[in-house]
């Protein structure tokens, strides 16, 4: 069972020291994802254009790896403010909409840059 590590080519995986995404067999981890665009950050105070941003730059990452969105079992949400609940899910639910993946949204105090508004981590399992 190899290990295919993803690359997003930016400069802050080889500082943090971390993947895109990592496949293992039929399992694959996509890292947190955040709505920048190198060092752009995407859709400033837009939480629903920044997710949707996000859930298209996880997909590319999966098809990299071998699976669909599809084949997401688990979706993490990290917001800085819950009560944008609904544009995040509204966009959740654009591509998760019949997958239906087990899924957590919580609020967190802050991200890395005050213009990013949510994270999301995935897991898939290609069958």
């Amino acid at each position: 069972m190899g290990r295919i590590n993803i690359s997003s080519n930016t400069k802050w995986e080889d500082i943090v020291g971390y993947s895109r995404a990592v496949r293992v067999g039929n399992i694959i981890e996509v890292s947190g994802t955040t709505a920048t665009d190198g060092d752009e950050i995407i859709a400033v105070g837009n939480p629903y254009e920044q997710a949707m941003f996000i859930f298209d730059k996880i997909e590319k990452a999966l098809l990299e790896a071998g699976a669909t969105m599809n084949d997401v079992v688990r979706t993490k949400m990290f917001v800085t403010n819950i009560d944008q609940w609904e544009e995040i899910g509204k966009a959740h639910g654009m591509f998760f909409g019949k997958i239906k993946p087990a899924s957590t949204m919580v609020e967190v105090s802050r991200l890395i840059h005050p213009d990013l508004l949510l994270e999301v981590e995935v897991t898939a399992v290609v069958t």
